[in-house]
């Protein structure tokens, strides 16, 4: 039976490689150098330059590239990261052979993208080529310099330091075939002895289909997950910059925010529906289905065991191990007498309109005549979904409003009373619940608040749900 782990580095850490090296690699914590397989993350920045600013939409080459074929705008952007790279390279490498071979690795893939960049836009100002076309290769394209960069990188450095690391490119760059996920990783890893080296594998894997088309960001967790599943590792992990805690600390406080230390991959999904991902609920399901646990580890308190994640973990007493939210949410409420007996009608073409505008569903109400999605979008975007359903619906009164969800999510929240007690802690703090969500799986509660509440009410359930406890170290300590 194989022993090894695969495991996951964060962009914020992979930004820190003494503490990569030091609490990751040679941590004193780990029983074997060996016997692990690392997927890195590109270093933190340089994704959002490459394709767009994860949070605030801000043009990165991708998305400036995208904008049309008779702006250059992308190119200054392309050298704008090419200047962040070889700053990164020389802060790592100083100076010397090293730094120079570092340049020449990154270099050629950044001249070879530019080339392509250059020459597809020549291309489709023809009339008979359509950019639109090329878009998601381009993308594809793109997102991989990242972290081949950092691999690249991250594998040099540790040879310079006595580890045996190998660098796995698994980007494609160049390759003459188009393989499937899992037929390139087996091609690429199934000769190695993990006994005596370390691999540095690219958290961007090419493939035939193409990762970024379903995973879009979370590309580099699919390619962990796969990983993992197919070389059967005895555990999963992921290195953050943070512990996954009871609640966001810069929230409720350093000191009363606490690591969950146990959990199940149940919910994992309720956080990464809310946006919180531990793990990309579909990188998840491999792991659950091929029960492969999954650790969460803080890089800058190694000494910690982190939270694991496992398929069937119940907390032994009933509690909320999480009080989560997520901004940016939209009511589109749909009123119509006419629905009355018919929903399922109504809710089948409202769902097709939020899909169609790839609208995010957090939650939702349904009664006689009436059905609210709580969609998680832009304006703009909740704005067409609002005109296609009056168009479809021409008799109902559709209205929209900006609210944020706040959720208490725990393996086991069967507690008496609880829900009660949650509603009066709000109140007491002069927060108006608009609705109210509980499930009888009793893993989550679903408050709807006005976005203007969103810190006091995660502030106030967190005081009265978990602080209360005094878990200590972690509400369970993992092994």
């Amino acid at each position: 039976m194989k022993q090894h782990t695969v495991e996951k580095i964060g962009g914020t850490s992979m930004s820190d490689y003494l503490a990569v090296r030091d609490n990751i690699i040679l941590s004193k914590h780990n029983e074997d150098l060996y016997n692990r397989i690392f997927v890195v993350s590109a270093y933190g920045g340089i994704t959002n330059l490459l394709l767009e600013h994860k949070k605030s939409g801000q043009g990165g080459v991708y998305s400036l590239f995208a904008g049309g074929i008779e702006d250059d705008s992308w190119y200054a952007s392309l050298q704008e990261l090419k200047q962040k790279i070889y700053s990164i390279n020389e802060h790592l490498f100083k100076s010397g052979e090293r730094l120079e071979k570092a340049n020449e690795f990154i270099g050629e893939r950044l001249d070879d993208a530019e080339r392509c960049l250059s020459d597809l836009k020549r291309l489709c100002q023809h009339g008979h080529f359509n950019l639109d076309a090329h878009l998601a290769t381009v993308r594809e394209m793109l997102a991989s310099i990242g972290e081949a960069h950092s691999a690249w990188n991250t594998a040099e450095l540790l040879k310079r330091d006595g580890v045996n690391a190998v660098f796995v490119d698994l980007t494609g760059w160049n390759a003459d075939q188009h393989l499937t996920l899992d037929d390139r990783i087996q091609l690429v890893l199934s000769d190695m002895d993990l006994t005596s080296c370390l691999p540095i594998a690219t958290g961007y894997a090419h493939s035939r289909d193409g990762l970024m088309s379903t995973f879009d960001r979370g590309y580099s967790e699919m390619t962990f997950s796969r990983i993992a599943v197919l070389t059967e590792a005895a555990e999963a992990v992921i290195h953050k910059e943070f512990h996954l805690s009871s609640a966001d600390p810069k929230l409720v406080g350093e000191g009363n925010a606490v690591p969950i230390g146990r959990t199940n991959y149940d919910v994992a999904d309720q956080l990464a529906n809310l946006g919180m991902e531990a793990i990309h609920p579909k990188a998840a399901k491999g792991l659950r289905q091929h029960n492969i646990p999954l650790r969460v580890k803080n890089t800058f308190e190694p000494e910690h065991a982190g939270t694991l994640i496992t398929r069937d973990y119940v907390s032994s007493k009933p509690c909320v191990e999480i009080i989560a939210g997520c901004k940016g949410v939209y009511a589109i409420e749909v009123f119509d007498q006419n629905m009355t007996g018919n929903v399922n009608t109504y809710d089948t073409e409202l769902l097709s309109i939020i899909a169609r505008f790839k609208g995010h569903i957090v939650s939702k109400d349904i009664n006689a005549n009436t059905i609210t999605h709580y969609v998680s979008s832009n304006l703009k975007n909740v704005k067409r979904i609002v005109k296609a359903m009056q168009r479809s619906f021409d008799e109902a009164e559709v209205n929209q409003r900006k609210v944020t969800v706040v959720s208490a999510i725990g393996s086991d929240m069967n507690v008496s009373g609880i829900l009660a007690k949650t509603v009066s802690a709000l109140a007491e703090n002069d927060i108006n619940v608009l609705a109210i969500h509980q499930s009888m799986r009793q893993v989550d509660m679903q408050f709807v608040i006005s976005e203007d509440d969103y810190a006091d009410a995660i502030k106030s359930l967190h005081s009265c749900l978990v602080e209360v406890h005094d878990h200590g170290r972690a509400i369970c300590l993992a092994s």
